[in-house]
């Protein structure tokens, strides 16, 4: 069994920050689950230009406010506490901070080694350096 909490991941390396959000990882490759959770936190007032190309995401949000933006065909879905997004086409999007930091659970799969971030065109690196 394994057990954690939010608290101890944020103040260890789990915890990985960005000017537009920050990431918890509380469940990584190495778990050998076969998926990664994350708590992560959408900054207000901030966009982000995401495109997983190695990996399918399933995103709730706990708490907060704001838009995703699908780039194919510039479609804008409002977030808001209880909304569940599924990129299950790796679907490039912008995600928008709305007039509060979002907070969100998300799963990828494949699961994530713990330092990914973003790259310019807004991809996670299929694998990267391994949180220990």
């Amino acid at each position: 069994m394994i057990v954690r909490t939010l608290a101890d991941c944020e103040q260890s390396n789990r915890k990985i920050v960005t000017e537009t959000w920050d990431s918890t990882r509380m469940l990584l490759k190495d778990d050998k689950m076969g998926f990664s959770f994350h708590i992560t936190t959408i900054f207000a007032n901030t966009e982000t230009h995401i495109h997983y190309q190695n990996h399918l995401e399933s995103v709730y949000c706990i708490s907060g406010n704001g838009e995703i933006e699908t780039v194919a065909d510039g479609k804008i879905y409002k977030i808001e506490a209880g909304t569940l997004y599924i990129l299950d086409k790796h679907d490039e999007h912008l995600l928008r901070g709305g007039s509060e930091d979002m907070k969100m659970a998300c799963v990828f799969n494949p699961p994530l080694n713990g330092k990914e971030v973003h790259d310019d065109s807004g991809v996670y690196p299929l694998e990267a350096e391994t949180v220990v």
